[in-house]
């Protein structure tokens, strides 16, 4: 191969699908305009950028779309390599009329890996059936600062729970042969104040034990074969500048082998916001050889500029070959190297009309046109069981944080005047009552494309809390008013809004979040809070609600945890949602009327204090409660909180190795126990406090969990063994070690202290023991269900 073509194979090109299932045509953005596909044919091409996630499109013609264009491409090189086709995948396929999923902090919220990675496989499956190879997802980012707009993309503020979601939702993607793609390596949720794209203040100690946890194991365990570069840079190094990072750690520490991808434009901010290349020959010379193999979005700083900068000799071949061999590979292992390698993807393996191949060719473009008329609609990316499947983690994903005894709802209202019960009278209030996107987070196609489409249909069904009320208590008087916006200052609409609650039962506050990109809105990319109080004036009408004298119940869609102020202690119930997707408001309603008993657990705290920040529970002893500031940032309910329907005991706890060697294991086992009158589900977490450490440690943190759904009167018997390994942190001189000495196992419903139910005292014996990327990184936990207790 030529440089050029070698090169080809290193860059993308953003091109959308038409909505006529014609050859796609370059998109025009802000950093650049990119050539034009018949001007990069002869040399190849080495990825195709967002096809679906561009534009809204027809399924079946974005298939035959992209099918034409993979055609072109290979047929315009000598060597017949087709193009690899990526798109966002963060909450479901970017595309128009697929499922939209709950955000990744719903998946969080879930604790359930297992249903996780069912997911990711659905929209696997959707992705390459339509012709798409790379899914850009999952973000791995562990929530360090709640303002940060990016929140609602994360999993949680803990690197345990984190790695093992995420790395579920990798297995999965993977198992539909889709590449899963990590991001942002590393630190880009670190930035300080919380904002988008800024600089990151932490050191390498909270870097190894924090940050990076989550990516070694996705890369250790998942088999993700991708990982993106972040923006940002740590204590002045830029991430895709980073060799000891993106080749030292990733590749020769960690084993992996896959490619290494540029954050959309990351290459090209090298020169523009870091200021450490003098030019894009600079900036192409740094990144490829720190490690970055393909420049996305599109053609940029790896076409013209890397070429001069190659021919010059500033930049080795043999560079350009390590990036290109990695490409080539993973093409390879995709099928798109096979002799018989066909673009028809299985979406549109059987489709044939006037003529017209599946492979979209056609006599003239009358035939193609007709057969693109026969192909709308043929393509379901929005099928029963994703639905199902966006319903149960939507279900599993809700968090009930507090309720009186009003939760759930009769149905049956007030005593009428003339003796029982009239129909249950609901008023919902708030800027989330009567919005169809309330649901839905930044990265989802309505909001993230549809937004700039006005008067486009969503192309699924998007009910509002309001109707899957009226739905889920057909007998009840539903009515609804807004009060306020999400984010104006406007409140003329709060005395409407109390005036309806108090001719109402109870009254379901619909508060949160609006989704939106840069600023569009209060949740999402590049919009970052300033603090954690709620948008706009939606404190002033929630404590207005609270004055009405209606019992009322909180329920939050958002993409962040906010502070409630007084509702926290005053409200009948808070339910909060992040972002559930598109069958978000019939989970919350089953819910709030009991069919759907509530399990979520808090991925993130939620604050007591809006301006309390930054602030989580995976932290030292001098960032909590203390005499010497007049700040206390307890939150006002802790990581890993939830209540259910019902209650559980937790007893009989046996420790039955509670010394072990520092390269031995820890044993214990305990009963849990439905003592209430309702099935429940408890997340019982495992929490290891280490008092006495040669460096600053945490609290307390994560280190395993066991969820178990019992009926009235059930028991389990838990048995927990614990690797000396999950001790291991990093030390003085950078090291990862195991130190000998007192540990305390905690068993509890949340990282508060007053949730630890059951504690155990261990120690580790013998040398200090160094371990590394090898070393055990879960707890064996096995769960065995026991007879009903009587």
């Amino acid at each position: 191969m030529t440089v050029e073509e070698k090169l080809a194979q290193l860059y993308g090109l953003w091109a959308g699908a038409s909505a006529d299932g014609a050859e796609v045509a370059p998109h025009q953005h802000e950093m650049a305009a990119p050539p034009r596909l018949a001007e990069l044919l002869p040399a190849g091409l080495g990825q195709l950028t967002r096809p679906f996630g561009t534009a809204p499109v027809d399924p079946a013609l974005g298939a035959l779309s992209l099918l034409r264009t993979q055609r072109l491409i290979a047929a315009g090189n000598r060597f017949g390599i087709p193009a690899l086709a990526h798109d966002e995948c963060l909450a479901g396929f970017a595309a128009w009329g697929a499922t939209a999923y709950p955000v990744p902090l719903s998946w969080g919220a879930s604790f359930d890996p297992d249903l996780v990675r069912e997911t990711a496989a659905a929209i696997g499956r959707d992705m390459r059936a339509v012709g798409v190879h790379q899914g850009l997802a999952p973000v791995l980012d562990v929530v360090r600062d709640a303002r940060w707009g990016r929140v609602e993309e994360t999993i949680g503020e803990d690197p345990y729970l984190v790695g093992v979601v995420a790395t579920a939702y990798v297995r999965g993607l993977e198992s539909s042969g889709v590449v899963a793609t990590l991001k942002h390596f590393a630190g880009y949720s670190a930035s300080r104040a919380g904002r988008n794209l800024a600089p990151v203040g932490m050191g390498p100690r909270e870097r190894a034990d924090v940050v990076l946890p989550p990516f070694e194991m996705a890369v250790r365990e998942g088999g993700a074969r991708s990982v993106m570069h972040a923006y940002t840079d740590t204590d002045g190094i830029p991430s895709a500048a980073d060799a000891a990072l993106l080749t030292g750690l990733l590749r020769e520490t960690w084993g992996f082998t896959g490619t290494v991808v540029a954050d959309y434009f990351g290459v090209e901010f090298l020169r523009t916001l870091h200021g450490v290349a003098g030019d894009d020959g600079d900036a192409a010379a740094t990144a490829l050889g720190a490690g970055v193999d393909v420049e996305l979005p599109t053609v940029k700083t790896f076409g013209a500029p890397l070429r001069e900068a190659v021919a010059a000799g500033r930049v080795p071949e043999q560079v350009v070959d390590r990036a290109l061999r990695r490409v080539l590979a993973q093409k390879a292992a995709l099928g798109l190297l096979d002799d018989d390698w066909s673009p028809v993807p299985p979406a549109l393996a059987a489709a044939s009309a006037d003529g017209t191949a599946p492979d979209g060719t056609a006599a003239d473009g009358a035939a193609a046109e007709r057969a693109a008329g026969l192909l709308r609609g043929t393509v379901d990316l929005d099928s029963p069981g994703n639905r199902a499947l966006a319903r149960r983690l939507a279900e599993e994903a809700v968090v009930l944080l507090a309720n009186d005894g009003t939760l759930p709802l009769t149905g049956r209202g007030a005593t009428a005047a003339g003796g029982g019960a009239g129909p249950l009278r609901i008023a919902v209030v708030g800027p989330q009552a009567e919005s169809p996107t309330a649901v839905l987070g930044c990265y989802s196609f309505p909001v993230h494309i549809g937004a700039q489409h006005p008067g486009l249909e969503p192309g699924i069904q998007l009910p509002t809390l309001r109707e899957a009320l009226a739905a889920e208590f057909p007998d009840a008087e539903v009515v609804s008013a807004e009060g306020c916006g999400v984010d104006t200052p406007d409140a003329a609409g709060i005395p409407g809004a109390v005036a309806a609650a108090r001719g109402a039962d109870v009254v379901v506050a619909a508060l949160g979040d609006r989704a939106g990109l840069f600023g569009r809105g209060t949740s999402g990319e590049g919009c970052d809070a300033p603090d954690l109080a709620l948008p706009g004036v939606q404190q002033e009408l929630l404590d207005a609600l609270l004055d009405s004298g209606t019992p009322v119940v909180a329920v939050l869609l958002a993409g962040r945890p906010y502070a409630l102020g007084r509702a926290a202690a005053e409200a009948a119930a808070v339910v909060q949602a992040f972002f559930p997707g598109q069958e978000g408001t019939r989970a919350l309603a089953g819910v709030l009327s009991g069919r759907v008993a509530p399990c979520g657990r808090l991925p993130v705290s939620v604050p007591r204090l809006p301006g309390a920040q930054p602030s989580t529970y995976l932290a030292p002893p001098l960032a909590g409660r203390s005499a010497v500031s007049s700040v206390d940032p307890t939150p006002a309910f802790a990581f890993g909180h939830g209540l259910t329907y019902t209650t559980f005991g937790w007893s009989d706890l046996v420790v039955s190795a509670a010394s072990a060697p520092t390269d031995g294991r820890l044993a214990l086992s305990f009963t849990v126990t439905n003592t209430g009158r309702r099935r429940g589900t408890e997340v019982a977490q495992l929490y290891l406090h280490d008092p006495v450490a040669s460096v600053v440690r945490p609290v307390q943190r994560l280190i395993g969990w066991a969820r178990t759904t019992l009926g009235p009167g059930e028991s389990a018997r838990v048995g927990v063994g614990v690797p000396a390994d999950l001790a291991s942190f990093t030390g003085v001189d950078g090291r990862r070690i195991v130190e000998p000495g007192a540990l305390e196992l905690r068993l509890a419903s949340s990282a508060a202290e007053a949730d630890t139910r059951l504690r155990a005292a261990v120690e580790l014996t013998g040398p200090v023991r160094e371990v590394d990327h090898t070393r055990r990184l879960h707890a064996d936990i096995e769960v065995v269900a026991a007879a009903p207790a009587r």
